[in-house]
């Protein structure tokens, strides 16, 4: 058996990666729940998350330019932050991957039963296991492969709806030749009908739909040329968020008055059926299943390479790490599949409260990766610093105040997440989960097999 993974994904499937991992369900549905919290100003919250997650991205990308390897954020929390640092990141993440991996094979079934509502919903999200799980046992390219057509799909209906609705703006086409123009931006409240408060009340709901965008990181360890491929997708972040999140809210709040907006279902059902198209939900239906179904692929990849990694580092079993003739870490990926088999019992018992439940959960996880990729940039600088090095051409510019500036933000968050009755539940299940690590890490002697683990491979990832 070969000892490492195998550097199969191409410029192709990185950039696509990325790009897909930011183009998710949120945006096909959850978009309506952010505009009813903030209106037209949800544009700008859109944009200040996203210029955050550029940050975190261009974090990311400066260390993992310079150290590209499997475990991404989790080996540099350890490296730069300490042991029980990089394992607690590890961990956390691997549940944040099985749990969102839950959630979007949820989705799945629950978009299947909309066609087949005599099927139980559970059938499909057994389908949706078995299949992406199968098919994330062969060959790493065969991941990125089907990303590139997921991914490929989504974008092609958010362009079409994009370019459809210039041209009922400018032409008035499908509106009886009459151009709507952009003045529902601002006929109906202004831009802040809620004030400042409303746009600051959907950040949070902003933020998480961006969530994912770290998995870069963890394909940078199977990357083919990663000094090249990873500069690529970091920097093209800021530029996916404008288009595909500020321009298609933009041209949709400018079609309707955003006041009616979710009450028909996802706003892309309504523009699609505006220009004629009747078979606008079950176009739309296909392309969130395929959204699903990618989040899933995505998550299946990043949660099973990060088990590997904690594998390597004496952090976890170490059956897990082993790689077949291919390149693929098969244990860690039946290991993780058989935790993401527990969603199918969930569809059976709670089929209507999974996604919501699992979502709600997971938004500390969330905010503790990208928390943990800030402090590990902070310390790699300073390191880079004391060692008289020179930062590498590819960083975090304007760096400590945009890194300080960003930790502000997730902060906030945080704050946000507390006062929020419907996500206050995030919090207790986040330091339920902290503590359950740190107790395991002292009674289990993870430290010292750790240790163990360099002195005998220092080159693992």
């Amino acid at each position: 058996m070969t000892q490492h993974l195998q550097r199969r994904l191409t410029p192709r499937h990185i950039t696509f990666m990325a790009l897909g991992m930011a183009i998710g369900a949120g945006l096909f549905l959850g978009s309506a729940d952010a505009i009813k919290l903030a209106g037209p100003s949800v544009l700008f919250a859109y944009l200040i998350g996203g210029v955050m997650i550029f940050i975190i991205m261009r974090a990311l990308g400066e260390m993992t330019v310079h150290d590209p390897v499997a475990g991404s954020f989790s080996v540099y929390a350890q490296r730069y932050l300490g042991p029980f640092a990089g394992y607690v990141t590890g961990w956390n993440y691997w549940l944040l991957m099985v749990g969102v991996g839950m959630a979007e094979a949820t989705a799945v079934g629950a978009y299947m039963h909309a066609w087949f509502p005599d099927w139980p919903r559970w059938i499909w999200v057994l389908g949706s296991v078995l299949t992406i799980g199968g098919l994330n046992l062969l060959t790493v390219k065969v991941y990125g492969e089907m990303e590139f057509w997921f991914t490929l799909v989504k974008v092609v209906t958010v362009l079409a709806m994009i370019a459809g609705g210039l041209s009922i703006i400018f032409f008035g086409l499908g509106n009886g030749g009459h151009p709507t123009g952009f003045s529902n931006l601002w006929s109906n409240g202004g831009w802040f009908p809620y004030g400042l408060t409303g746009m600051v009340m959907a950040l949070p709901v902003v933020v998480f739909s961006f969530g994912g965008v770290e998995t870069v990181g963890i394909a940078a360890g199977e990357a083919a040329q990663p000094e090249r491929t990873i500069p690529r997708a970091v920097n093209s972040v800021l530029w996916r968020i404008l288009i595909f999140y500020v321009g298609a809210l933009l041209v949709i709040m400018s079609i309707y008055p955003w006041t009616g907006l979710g009450t028909q279902g996802s706003p892309f059902v309504t523009t699609f059926a505006k220009l004629g198209i009747p078979q606008a939900a079950g176009l739309i239906n296909f392309v969130v299943i395929t959204a699903a179904l990618s989040g899933f692929n995505a998550t299946t990849f990043s949660g099973s390479r990060m088990l590997y990694s904690l594998a390597s580092k004496g952090q976890a079993p170490a059956v897990l790490n082993k790689v077949n003739s291919h390149g693929v870490p098969m244990r860690a990926i039946l290991a993780t599949l058989t935790v993401l088999l527990f969603a199918v019992l969930l569809n059976y018992l709670l089929p209507a409260k999974v996604f919501g439940m699992m979502m709600s959960i997971l938004s500390f996880n969330t905010v503790w990766t990208w928390t943990m990729v800030l402090l590990a940039h902070y310390s790699f600088r300073r390191r880079m610093r004391s060692n008289g090095e020179a930062p590498a051409g590819f960083r975090l510019r304007w760096w400590p105040f945009t890194g300080i500036v960003c930790l502000a933000f997730l902060g906030f968050v945080v704050v946000m997440l507390g006062v929020s009755p419907d996500t206050r539940v995030a919090l207790y299940v986040g330091a339920a989960w902290i503590a359950l690590l740190t107790v395991a890490y002292k009674l289990c002697g993870i430290r010292q097999r750790m240790v163990l683990s360099e002195k005998l491979a220092p080159e693992a990832a």
